[in-house]
């Protein structure tokens, strides 16, 4: 079964495990979708499937594992082909077993809102689908504005027949899917990942303040969350914010250190270009707090640009 997947049958295990300490089992827990949840997790989609077959099918677990089934058949299922006399790129975006796949996991969605994995599910079937899609219109979108003549657009884009696969409803589904587990963090590692793929700096935001609210306590969220304010939202102060937060739980964390300080020597140097040299030498004053004794790059560039400062002054 495809990576992806197993993140979604993942979730759905542990939650079980945590189910299991509360009331009796329900009809979901029975021996029959526990053998068809272990074929599943062996690469065994048909005997899952013929398992299933005389389970309740209004069962959200049930819903979800022949979804699960029907997209592991998807992953070597060939490709779609167009009807005769269409272009290629005309054949449907999602082959047969994935559209199956697809009502399976909506159906379980609407059994079990609660059911975190289902959701997942959606989401991961048509993630790859909506950032293809998302990719061929930016390029038929920049086609189009340099003059040239496209062809037809269902044609060029191959998704005239799947209307549904949107980077909008895969974001949904995430979000859903992270409500429905309000504990676990794969779930919203899965949205960040998609969220940044697609360029939706905002969603990626939200899912890295779900992700710091799940692991509050671990230098390395607070890292990686001030890694992505610098580099993709150019929010500098933002994540020396993070990066101090990590310091709290790991104040000997090297590596947020090195980041504030660069962020510091950075603005310093910026200041110094535009003669702002009270700014920044208050800046050089932040770094130095942040900046490793000795003869490394920073603790270099500290002395030179403390040099140019002094330099200035002496005039």
């Amino acid at each position: 079964m495809a990576r992806r997947f197993l993140i979604a049958l993942a979730v759905c295990l542990a939650a079980c495990r945590r189910d299991a300490a509360g009331p009796a089992p329900a009809a979901s827990s029975s021996a029959v979708v526990e053998e068809a949840r272990s074929l599943i997790a062996q690469g065994d989609a048909e005997g899952a499937l013929a398992r299933l077959q005389g389970a309740a099918q209004t069962d959200g677990e049930v819903l979800f594992l022949e979804g699960l089934a029907w997209a592991s058949k998807a992953e070597t299922a060939p490709l779609p082909t167009p009807a005769p006399g269409a272009p290629a790129a005309a054949a449907s975006v999602l082959k047969p077993e994935e559209v199956r796949a697809l009502a399976f996991f909506e159906r379980a969605c609407e059994a079990r809102p609660d059911l975190s994995a289902a959701h997942l599910a959606v989401a991961d079937l048509l993630a790859p689908h909506a950032l293809r899609r998302e990719a061929q219109e930016r390029a038929l979108a920049t086609s189009r504005a340099r003059g040239a003549r496209p062809r037809d657009d269902a044609a060029v884009t191959g998704l005239g027949e799947a209307p549904g696969v949107s980077v909008e409803r895969v974001l949904q589904a995430y979000r859903r899917a992270a409500q429905a587990d309000r504990a676990g963090k794969p779930v919203v590692e899965a949205w960040i990942d998609f969220a940044r793929k697609a360029g939706r700096l905002d969603e990626a935001d939200a899912g890295f303040q779900q992700l710091l609210l799940r692991d509050k306590e671990n230098a390395a969220p607070f890292v990686r969350y001030g890694d992505f304010l610098a580099a993709e939202r150019n929010d500098e102060l933002g994540a020396i914010a993070q990066y101090s937060q990590a310091l709290i739980w790991q104040p000997a964390l090297a590596e947020a250190r090195a980041k504030i300080a660069d962020i510091y020597l950075k603005q310093a140097a910026a200041h110094y270009e535009r003669r702002e040299y009270a700014t920044a030498q208050a800046r050089l004053g932040d770094a130095k707090r942040y900046v490793r004794a000795g003869e490394g790059p920073q603790a270099e560039r500290l002395r030179q640009l403390q040099a140019q400062l002094a330099q200035i002054r002496g005039r």
